[in-house]
């Protein structure tokens, strides 16, 4: 295509409109419209590893991850601790350094493991700087690495901090809990809390590998022991009917902490995130359609509501309880999914009642329902809600009837005996 010759001369081009492209006068001009593509691929690979033992100098793993990325390099690391894990593992810190000193090839610890206080109350903005302040004082660069070890909430704060540091530092991530075995700690994204709601702020930043040590849960508190076995619940009443039916047989051995039992909940639990993760087509969540996300537009309103007080995982059975008792209601569930549902996670122990599902603002509103808006605006303007679609199917729907959700409610109070 060429120019008209208007008093200067012709520029040829490829475009797939009509556009002119010419010299005037000593100036570029163009004329008409000119449409560049650009298609970009970025391919992404990590590995969740289950091992026990991570930082004993006889354990491969974490000194194998390390020389992946480039076996010639020694690669500097800034190591965070969670303080709960440290407390657990009072000789966490020395480990890691003589860890560190044992794979000296491949690692090099510039300063000692940073120990700080995790949960959902610091996983705010305030907290940020101070984090890439440590960064930037250790002379990391988008080369180094991050090692984060501790819960959910730790690997988010710790993770969205690096994941801002010169746009992007790698992490390695050593989930502790049973949530973040299974689920938090082994996706592709992070978040921290602002203006009143669930990971408001947030990056997508896939790690460059998940290491999870089946050593770290076994000092788990008994609630945060079941927690992380709400997550589940959830992928398998949508995606798995055979895992389903295994959990309610085994709630009351997990309940009893049976090691065995627990770390197949985690792996199996953990191996269905990762191929929805890999294989949904949408690793990134450009759509509004988030399967994963089943039962966390109550959970996540129930979190902010308590102040904290409740675990994300416990809020998650409350939510996946209270959806599928509405797919009931919808005609998509039937009733003894409910029941077997109900039964196991009151076997394992959980509370399936609080009064904030009930708690009304000063105008008469019930509370809950500010979950359904600020879900709708986190899935980007359009409501889409997973629910159950018979029992290890699922289907998406765009609005919720706030009857329906009410009459679940009443069901969780009645079947609390409240």
């Amino acid at each position: 295509m060429f120019a008209p010759n208007m008093g200067g001369y012709s520029i040829p081009i490829e475009s797939d409109e009509f556009c002119s492209l010419y010299i005037m006068n000593h100036q570029l001009v163009f004329a008409g419209k000119m449409k560049l593509k650009l298609d970009i691929k970025v391919p992404y690979r990590y590995e969740v590893i289950f091992t026990r033992s991570v930082f004993n100098p006889a354990n491969h793993t974490l000194k194998d991850v390390f020389a992946s990325a480039d076996r010639k390099i020694v690669h500097k690391t800034l190591f965070f601790v969670e303080k709960e894990i440290a407390r657990a593992f009072p000789g966490i810190g020395n480990e890691i350094e003589k860890y560190c000193g044992k794979w000296g090839k491949n690692i090099n610890a510039g300063s000692s493991p940073l120990i700080l206080d995790g949960g959902e109350k610091v996983k705010s903005f305030s907290e940020i700087p101070r984090i890439c302040s440590t960064i930037e004082k250790a002379r990391l660069c988008r080369h180094s690495f991050v090692c984060i070890v501790g819960g959910g909430a730790f690997l988010d704060r710790i993770g969205f901090a690096a994941s801002i540091v010169h746009r992007g530092i790698r992490q390695i991530r050593i989930p502790t809990t049973v949530l973040a075995q299974n689920d938090s700690g082994i996706g592709v994204k992070n978040g921290i809390n602002m203006f009143g709601k669930k990971n408001f702020i947030g990056t997508f930043a896939p790690p460059f590998a998940v290491i999870n040590d089946f050593n770290f849960i076994s000092t788990l508190d008994d609630r945060d022991w079941i927690s992380g076995a709400a997550e589940a619940f959830k992928v398998a009443i949508i995606k798995d009917a055979t895992f389903f039916h295994w959990l309610c047989r085994n709630a009351q051995k997990i309940k009893l902490r049976n090691s065995q039992a627990m770390e197949k909940l985690i792996t199996e639990c953990a191996r269905i995130h990762l191929d929805h993760i890999q294989n949904s087509g949408d690793p990134f969540e450009f759509g509004s359609a988030r399967p994963l996300d089943f039962g966390h537009w109550s959970a996540h309103r129930l979190e902010i509501l308590s102040k904290g007080e409740i675990r994300h995982g416990e809020a998650v059975a409350i939510g996946i309880l209270l959806d599928t008792c509405y797919a009931v209601k919808s005609g998509l569930c039937d009733e003894k999914t409910l029941a077997q549902l109900e039964t196991a996670l009151k076997a394992l122990g959980f509370k399936l009642w609080i009064p904030l599902l009930e708690k009304k603002s000063p105008k008469g509103e019930y509370l809950l329902f500010e979950g359904i808006e600020e879900f709708r605006e986190h899935l980007g303007g359009k409501l889409h809600v997973t629910m159950p679609d018979g029992l290890g199917k699922k289907i998406e729907i765009n609005n919720l009837d706030r009857k329906k959700v009410l009459d679940s409610v009443a069901y969780l109070r009645k079947s609390a005996g409240k």
